[in-house]
């Protein structure tokens, strides 16, 4: 008998009592992904189970499906074994719906993953052993395995040598957005993401980038570490999306280089290399990804537009705050 209780125990996540703070915070926002939604919700369940002594919560942003997925999100927090938040924001894009989960998330640490990945089942362990034994005013990302090998190799980060962000790296893919961590406390200071960037925004991509850059000008490290591991089924596998996806990380990553150029100079300095090397490749030197084919000049141009197009909403009303009055907001919400 004491056995099985123990057993039982250990297929169970730590639940906190009313009002006390669970360790971590699983920050989910999907979007029309109902097919791969599901896997990653037991994935993550699994890893909780797995460190059953640790507190933690699941918050999932529904960014205004169409697919049923709100029915199934129901469903799935009827009978999960772990606290399930379930948050609405019809509000369209990526940013506005981290956003949205941070508001609602009461761990200490806050783990953004995507609808499309799955967690590894030492996931939390990891995290916890990170937080506890290493630095806690740090951005932290962990690796990023392809989920599908059909799938084609890209959005995924493979190193399994521990770094820190420095301006000779450009912070674009040095920690995913799929798969970052944070304190609240540091999440409190850097702000909430600036919704002019991410998938459904007008710039489309670097809502995470952003936010590493914010961080760097706060003094924040930002560090990748080679565990914490996440399986990414992105699925893509014809050429023609991973093009548009490459494009769509460059405009984002143009208007990331204008609104920070006099507060972060260096990514100026990444633009002129890719500039380089796009006049290099074009004498025969070596493609921006040469396993893919992907060429260094839809980063040059996409740049220029995304920058061009960062001008545009920066001179409209439709301008977020500003990142002080962000912050401000952002650490009323996370105390």
């Amino acid at each position: 008998m004491e056995f099985e209780q123990s057993a039982t125990t250990q297929e169970r996540p730590s639940v906190p009592a009313d009002g006390a703070e669970p360790f971590a915070s699983f920050i989910v926002c999907t979007r029309n992904r109902i097919r791969t939604l599901g896997a990653s919700i037991r994935s993550i369940e699994t890893a909780c189970c797995a460190h059953a002594g640790v507190g933690s919560e699941l918050v999932v942003v529904d960014n205004g499906s169409t697919d049923g997925t709100a029915d199934e999100l129901a469903r799935i927090a009827s009978c999960s074994k772990m606290p399930i938040t379930l948050v609405a924001e019809p509000r369209s894009g990526l940013a506005v719906a981290r956003n949205a989960g941070m508001a609602r998330a009461r761990g200490r640490v806050l783990v953004f993953i995507d609808d499309d990945c799955e967690v590894d089942r030492n996931y939390l362990a990891d995290l916890e052993r990170h937080y506890a034994n290493g630095e806690q005013r740090v951005i932290r990302g962990g690796r990023v395995e392809l989920g599908d090998p059909a799938d084609l190799p890209f959005t995924i980060k493979r190193s399994k040598v521990a770094a820190r962000l420095t301006p000779d790296v450009h912070p674009g893919g040095f920690v995913l957005g799929c798969n970052m961590t944070m304190h609240r406390e540091v999440a409190a200071r850097i702000g909430l993401f600036d919704e002019r960037f991410g998938a459904g925004a007008p710039l489309k991509a670097a809502e995470d980038t952003d936010y590493l850059v914010r961080a760097f000008q706060l003094g924040i490290p930002v560090e990748y570490v080679p565990d914490m591991i996440v399986h990414h089924h992105h699925g893509r596998r014809l050429r023609a999306a991973i093009e548009e996806l490459h494009r769509n990380y460059s405009l984002g990553n143009g208007g990331l280089c204008l609104k920070h150029l006099l507060g972060a100079p260096w990514l100026l300095k990444h633009f002129g290399w890719t500039v380089r090397s796009a006049c290099g490749e074009a004498f025969g030197g070596a493609r921006f990804d040469p396993k893919l084919q992907l060429s260094h000049w839809p980063i040059v141009s996409m740049n220029i537009v995304g920058a061009a197009r960062f001008a545009r909403l920066a001179m409209t009303s439709l301008a977020p705050r500003t990142e002080r009055r962000q912050a401000e907001q952002a650490a009323s919400k996370l105390r």
